[in-house]
């Protein structure tokens, strides 16, 4: 269950830094071509391409990763150590992007899943939601076992993204204030699951 790191980590970054220059590039006015992220980002145009099957891929990813923000930046100012309401407010927001940018979502989804699963360094999708969900529930970590932090990792980001969007939307046929409250409702058991007796917030 643990996550893979080392090269994985890198190529994230890789690919992250592909976004981040093909945002730049295009508030310019202009639609940039691979080869030009690939120069803006200081890498070579074929990866690139092992990143991203096509220019057009790479650019309606970009207004997404810029909705999501820097999930540290995200509770700089929030002292609380209310892992619930933290994983709740993640999640609210993380809600607001997929539901504002759905169309985008929906295409990177289906660009993921064509891609060749063969190639284990380059990552498929961006990983957005776990630093949200580690960011949320950093004042609860050095109380949990590792297996249940992972755990709870794990089930959080089932819940966080937009594949649950697909679930409640073409599925289910709920609609998106519903589904935030099945979210939130879901969220809030799985944090109380696996926290420590002994640490959870006392009941209102």
């Amino acid at each position: 269950m643990k996550p893979k790191r080392g090269k994985s980590n890198q190529e994230l970054r890789t690919r992250k830094d592909l976004l981040l220059a093909a945002g730049r590039l295009m508030k310019r006015g202009a639609k940039p071509s691979m080869d030009e992220v690939a120069e803006e980002a200081l890498v070579s145009r074929a990866t690139a391409y092992r990143h991203f099957p096509s220019i057009d891929s790479l650019l309606i990813e970009v207004p997404v990763d810029e909705s999501v923000g820097d999930p540290g930046a995200f509770f700089h100012d929030d002292p609380s150590d209310d892992v619930e309401e933290r994983v709740d407010r993640a999640e609210a927001s993380m809600h607001e992007v997929v539901y504002r940018n759905e169309a985008q979502l929906r295409v990177i989804l289906a660009n993921s899943i064509g891609r060749d699963r063969r190639d284990d360094a380059a990552p498929v999708r961006q990983n957005r939601r776990l630093p949200l969900i580690e960011a949320a529930l950093a004042p609860a970590r050095r109380r949990m076992r590792d297996a249940d932090y992972r755990r709870l990792c794990a089930a959080l980001a089932m819940i966080f993204g937009p594949e649950s969007m697909i679930v409640f939307r073409d599925v289910m046929r709920l609609d998106e204030a519903t589904a935030r409250s099945v979210k939130s409702w879901a969220a809030r058991a799985l944090v109380k699951a696996a926290m420590p007796i002994s640490k959870r917030p006392a009941s209102r």
